[in-house]
């Protein structure tokens, strides 16, 4: 067994650690969701969080981790007769993101069930975790169908495992912890929840701190054992401090003044729910005891905010996480006054890059100058003119609820919310001979395939003879989702700072439809002389909101270049996700200006689209008294059809793409 690297040699991250301690100490605080880019410490944290768990009392032989002062009275291996228990650390137990129904709730023998009536069962990942640590690396990319079963055991604190009318029940309570990449993609709202206390991680910026980083992880890369042996005083020190945290943890006293603090900062952030008040105040009682204390004080109340509060105060995915703190602290004032000898209290962990405060708001410069300084250039090298008419980027209007767009036909990408498709979860709408182990029965199948063979193989009894070759799979019929590409004109014909407006929010718009249907998303641009790929095909939509926010106009309008850069686009990702089929939206008035021919360019390049049979929408821009059509000559192009940017409001776009659908089929 390797030996992990020690979580008190972790240089910084003090909100990622607290919160991890914290749970450590009061598992009912609910687990924690870390934030942040690649290479920031967040999976090393998790993994070294195990060495510090206290030890559990487990009864003998029970693979369901009973407590053996009050054991589970409806385990599968019980009844469990008292006095035999056995000490063992918690296990931290990791989830993939790939992994299997079965292989998270257990598998059920459905052979043996219907042929000899016994219940054999194979313990999944969710009974190894019971009175342990969960942890989902990118949880985000997790499949739906394996969040549901999350979200049904973290709500009833146990697992189901159902097939035909065949049923195994085992309780699972875990401690679930989660790391993810925002820029890969967002976590369904109803999962987000299930998270206690969340935190943003960020590489520090302080060359000191970094170095250290470099020099432990180096000496540990090199002897993992005595590196441990190093920091072996400062782990056990930790260790009997959790444990005494959890033996102070009954006696701490959570007063009157501290709950109103609780619930009016709630209150003042609009969150949803009674949760966060919950969590919030697990999440003070287990900061007090941490610090030795039995009253919790104002300074725990504001840092158990910081921590429970940020992933529960976003309304949609384009809202940044994190919480105003000046109005964090007005609020307890306001409800505590017992703050002034502590105007500005040390919460600890409220260090670089800490989870609770404001991010940092620029992560790219924004302005005229700015932006017009930022060269056009086309593969060649040739600057664009500095007379183009670029502007600075204008918002975007409110956004507005869409109808669903989808693809024409059945597909079998992956899971997701848009189009028809061939999936393990929907509805049954055939039976197959299972490739591989048998997931979904087809019970009426199975029978019809057993029944004619009962007397060669002899049946005497009421039960039926099943064999292996008789087992049906159930084919089932649900939604997948799609890869939306947006190609966008960002030329000086649409510069116009009202139209830009209008469109960059009916592109939010679909982008929010998008988040909600678990979608991939991309964003092409084309102005000056070139197009360039503003956001390569990915899950998060938060990242192709940020480039759409900041996209100057300007310059001619290389329609042909956008539409082969789209085309490029698709034809890579088509070698990379095959099964995930596109729907492409195009947001431009028509028009098609530099180099030769232009118009007739861009008419073969979107006759590409057609004969690959991609589905797609043009968004018609054009504005003004006279109108040329050009739009709605493209989209025949395209095989599609156009719509105004009026229209385009009044939820007009999911009626085009039906259009689209039945003139494709």
């Amino acid at each position: 067994m390797s030996t992990p690297f020690p979580f008190t040699a972790v240089v910084g991250q003090d909100d990622l650690r607290l919160a991890l301690l914290l749970n450590a100490v009061s598992p009912a605080v609910g687990g924690v969701l870390v934030r942040g880019e690649k290479g920031t410490a967040k999976s090393t944290a998790v993994r070294a969080l195990s060495a510090l768990m206290p030890t559990l009392d487990v009864v003998s032989g029970c693979r369901f981790s009973c407590d053996p002062g009050s054991p589970d009275p409806g385990c599968p291996d019980g009844p469990h007769e008292p006095g035999a228990f056995e000490t063992r650390a918690a296990r931290m137990v990791e989830l993939p993101v790939g992994a299997s129904e079965d292989r998270l709730v257990g598998a059920l023998d459905i052979e043996r069930a219907l042929s000899e009536g016994v219940k054999a069962f194979e313990p999944g990942l969710l009974a190894d975790a019971h009175r342990g640590i969960l942890y989902v690396d990118e949880v985000n990319l997790l499949h739906d169908h394996l969040v549901d079963l999350l979200l049904d055991a973290a709500a009833m604190g146990a697992s189901y495992v159902e097939r035909e009318g065949v049923s195994v029940r085992h309780a699972a309570r875990f401690l679930l912890v989660g790391t993810m990449n925002p820029e890969e993609g967002e976590l369904r709202p109803q999962l987000l929840d299930r998270f206690g206390l969340t935190v943003e991680v960020a590489a520090s910026r302080e060359p000191d701190q970094r170095v250290e980083v470099v020099r432990r992880r180096l000496a540990y890369d090199d002897d993992p054992a005595a590196f441990a042996a190093r920091w072996a005083e400062e782990e056990a020190a930790v260790r009997a401090r959790i444990v005494a945290a959890r033996e102070l943890l009954p006696s701490v006293r959570l007063g009157d003044g501290a709950l109103r603090q609780i619930a009016a900062t709630c209150a003042a952030f609009e969150v949803d729910g009674m949760r966060a008040d919950i969590v919030m105040a697990r999440t003070a009682t287990a900061l007090a005891a941490w610090a030795g204390r039995t009253d919790v004080l104002a300074e725990d109340v504001r840092q158990a905010a910081l921590l429970a509060l940020p992933h529960r105060r976003r309304r949609n995915p384009f809202d940044a996480p994190g919480l105003d703190e000046d109005k964090l602290d007005e609020t307890l004032e306001e409800f505590g006054g017992s703050d002034d000898d502590d105007p500005d209290p040390d919460p600890g962990p409220d260090g670089p890059g800490g989870g609770g405060g404001q991010p940092e708001p620029d992560d790219a410069p924004q302005g005229g100058d700015d932006t017009a300084a930022r060269p056009e250039a086309g593969e060649g090298g040739q600057p664009q003119p500095s007379g183009a008419g670029e502007q600075s980027p204008v918002r975007a209007s409110e956004p507005f609820r869409t109808k669903v767009l989808s693809v024409p036909g059945i597909g079998e990408g992956a899971a997701g919310r848009r189009s028809r498709a061939r999936t393990e979860h929907g509805r049954t709408t055939g039976a197959r001979r299972p490739r591989g182990g048998l997931t979904k029965l087809h019970l009426a199948a199975t029978v019809q395939a057993a029944a004619p063979h009962q007397r060669a193989r002899g049946r005497s009894g009421p039960g039926l003879v099943v064999r292996r070759d008789d087992l049906r799979q159930a084919t089932r019929e649900g939604r997948e989702g799609n890869l939306v590409l947006f190609v966008v004109d960002a030329s000086g014909s649409m510069a116009a700072r009202q139209r830009m407006s209008a469109v960059k929010g009916a592109v939010l718009s679909l982008l929010l439809d998008a988040y909600q249907r678990r979608d991939k998303v991309g964003l092409v641009t084309f102005r000056g002389t070139d197009a360039e790929v503003a956001l390569p095909p990915t899950s998060s939509v938060d990242a192709a909101a940020a480039r759409l926010e900041t996209l100057p106009t300007g310059g001619r309008t290389p329609l042909a270049a956008g539409l082969l850069r789209a085309h490029d686009v698709l034809r890579v990702e088509r070698l990379r996700d095959p099964a995930r089929r596109p729907l492409v939206v195009l947001v431009t008035d028509g028009r098609a200006t530099g180099g030769p021919e232009p118009v007739a360019l861009a008419g073969r390049a979107a006759r590409l689209f057609a004969a690959d049979g991609v589905a797609s929408v043009v968004v018609d821009c054009e504005s003004g008294p006279v109108r040329l059509g050009l739009a709605g000559q493209l989209a025949g192009e395209l095989g599609g059809t156009a719509v105004t940017l009026d229209e385009l409001r009044a939820d007009s776009i999911a009626g085009l793409v039906k259009d689209v659908q039945r003139r494709a089929a």
